[in-house]
């Protein structure tokens, strides 16, 4: 489990990894690693399933950017494990052997003990001053202390990643995913996203590049910057409405502190509150016509201020949204200047489980531009 007292201590160290200039160095890892997964697992003219594809991607990129690793086969083994401990999440927690819970608990053992070498691996090269300068989470993991002073263990730390993993894995590759789905949908959208369209306005300024200029005033050799993803406009607002259709998040519990009347119901204080993201982001009152696909809710001042909650809001709002939609609009860069796509099954399910997800994992095929 893992309880308030922890969540506090995961919001203490984690923004010096997120701090704006380190997320700046990682769009070049980000991009590098999408090329290279699309370049090779992404193939044209065969059936390809978006949403398996997209969490070997962000697991790789975790793995990358959390611990340093790039070995292919540690990083599969641990992702295997990891897809047991993600079944077992919502599992009826029963630890007994054979059940969905016990083989969750098992599988994080193992990642755990797949870790512990590495993490003192790292802290004895750091004590020796022997370690390359990294920027990973875990560097600032090892050098975190707690408001005692004391330094966490190996396997402290090892429960961290471990949690963090979980936290950002699945929902950064579902998003990764819709976004895959709906640009099949809705054509037009996918072809501003791709060429940007000159009769159009963004905050009163008309805007021409989108992801294929952005290709072009590179070279395709050259790998995206920073800069690069904040001229994604358009892009990024189709990402926040596939956040507001599709969120990844059911919602969140909140402790009632006080007590409190809604709607004629009084919640008295001790209980836990539901708030859910999906009816909050269809509710007509702050989203006109909301079952329609419509990037343009986001343009100017976009949407009232805690009606648009992907991410939650407040003081514990996630922490690592805007690191999210770096990795989610590096991915579609790569994947849109390189193809269109249409769904092998236009009229797939989606089931919740319990981020929404195609019931066959959003098989497609890939067109490549011509030149």
């Amino acid at each position: 489990s893992f309880h308030i007292g922890e969540s506090k201590k995961v919001r203490g160290y984690l923004p010096e990894f997120l701090r704006p200039e380190n997320l700046r160095k990682y769009v070049e890892i980000m991009d590098c690693l999408a090329r290279q997964q699309i370049v090779t697992e992404w193939t044209p003219g065969r059936e390809v399933k978006a949403l398996p594809l997209a969490r070997k991607h962000t697991f790789a990129l975790a793995c990358q950017l959390f611990m340093s690793i790039d070995d292919p086969e540690q990083i599969a083994r641990l992702a295997n494990s990891f897809a047991r401990v993600s079944a077992g999440l919502l599992a009826v927690p029963i630890d007994f052997p054979g059940t969905i819970f016990n083989r969750a608990i098992k599988a994080a053992n193992m990642i755990r003990y797949e870790l512990l070498p590495i993490i003192k691996k790292r802290r004895d090269l750091m004590a020796e001053n022997k370690e390359m300068e990294t920027r990973d989470l875990l560097r600032h993991l090892i050098l975190s202390t707690d408001q005692d002073g004391r330094f966490m263990t190996e396997m402290e730390i090892a429960d961290k990643i471990l949690h963090l993993l979980v936290a950002s894995h699945d929902t950064t590759s579902t998003v990764i995913t819709f976004v895959v789905f709906y640009l099949a949908d809705y054509p037009h959208v996918y072809k501003e996203v791709l060429k940007g369209n000159s009769s159009s306005s963004y905050i009163g300024f008309p805007w021409t590049t989108e992801q294929m200029e952005i290709l072009k005033s590179k070279g395709p050799e050259k790998v995206l910057s920073f800069e690069d993803i904040q001229k994604m406009r358009y892009s990024r607002n189709v990402v926040n409405e596939v956040l507001r259709l599709s969120p990844p998040a059911p919602g969140a519990f909140k402790h009632v502190i006080r007590d409190f009347t809604y709607e004629g119901f009084t919640i008295p204080t001790g209980w836990k509150a539901h708030w859910s993201v999906f009816s909050t982001h269809q509710n007509p009152k702050y989203f006109p016509n909301p079952k329609k696909f419509d990037p343009a809710r986001f343009e100017g001042s976009g949407p009232m201020p805690f009606s648009f909650v992907p991410f939650g809001g407040g003081p514990r709002m996630c922490p690592g949204a805007e690191f999210a939609r770096l990795v989610i609009l590096s991915f579609i860069h790569n994947l849109v200047t390189r193809f269109k796509w249409e769904k092998l099954i236009p009229d797939e399910k989606v089931k919740f489980d319990p981020s929404p997800i195609p019931v066959n994992g959003l098989p497609i095929r890939l067109v490549p531009h011509k030149c």
